[in-house]
């Protein structure tokens, strides 16, 4: 999949628009150290909600987490996962827009909000070191249930949303051995490519080559320490992955006005739809 997972595609979206009014949302995080664990013993040891938590903030999915050599597990691991997440529960400097999707290189994790809320976060493998996931301000496109790469055609990459469709950059479902491996693309778990693929807006289009309003915007942001599992660090640090309010907010300032533009533009173009 280098530089390109799926290739370019063309797509119609029939959309609707949805009132919210900010407020901010109240989550107890959940408190608690993490130690080092083998994972031997894994699929015994712990329950299916229990499993989940594990591998979100491993990074891996059940396929691959024997073949780790070590896991970080939470001390509490009865909470919800929503409880866990390193993203800000509220982040009011994008209160004003609808839906927006935070992809972390070095934190290997998305983090989706609505209205300066967070509504979900999970984990992701992305680019590999010599075909890293492009950086900066995206928007979502066209999307399919189930398609095949451009790069070899025996993968198939399910929920695929695509963000960049020169470059055939999108989130999908895909194997997610605990760090970045793919293509460029933005791997997922497969309820997390789902989830997004339900929520996330496609552009609208008035014919193949005329865009009318662009997506759900994306911002990918900063850089991953290859040759580590930057996560490990929480036995030492319960905040090692924590990602600021601030920190958000000075990726996506650069970018506001034209969020905001595209934003206004797809709503006047679904009102002139509906007529």
């Amino acid at each position: 999949m280098n530089a390109s997972c799926t290739g370019q595609h063309n797509s119609e979206n029939k959309d609707t628009t949805h009132k919210h009014v900010y407020k901010e949302i109240t989550v107890k995080r959940v408190s608690t150290g993490y130690r080092i664990i083998k994972p031997d013993s894994f699929k015994q040891k712990y329950s299916a909600a229990q499993q989940n938590i594990i591998l979100t903030l491993n990074r891996v999915d059940m396929d691959n987490v024997t073949k780790l050599d070590s896991l970080v597990v939470p001390d509490d691991i009865n909470a919800d996962i929503m409880q866990y997440s390193i993203f800000p529960y509220n982040l009011p400097a994008v209160q004003d827009v609808k839906k927006i999707i935070f992809f972390s290189y070095p934190s290997q994790a998305f983090g989706a909000y609505e209205y300066g809320n967070l509504v979900r976060w999970g984990a992701t493998n992305m680019g590999r070191e010599n075909a890293q996931t492009p950086t900066g301000l995206f928007f979502t496109n066209w999307k399919a249930e189930e398609t095949k790469s451009t790069v070899d055609d025996e993968w198939i990459l399910k929920w695929n949303f695509n963000i960049a469709n020169k470059e055939g950059v999108g989130w999908h479902q895909y194997a997610m051995p605990g760090y970045p491996a793919s293509h460029s693309c933005l791997r997922l778990f497969e309820a997390d490519a789902k989830y997004l693929y339900d929520w996330a807006d496609q552009w609208i289009q008035k014919n193949d080559v005329t865009l009318k309003a662009q997506g759900t915007p994306v911002i990918v942001f900063g850089s991953y320490p290859f040759g580590t599992k930057p996560w490990l660090a929480l036995a030492k640090d319960p905040a090692a992955l924590d990602i600021s309010a601030a920190t958000l907010e000075a990726e996506v300032a650069p970018h506001m006005a034209k969020i905001l533009a595209e934003q206004n533009r797809r709503d006047s173009v679904l009102a002139s739809d509906a007529k």
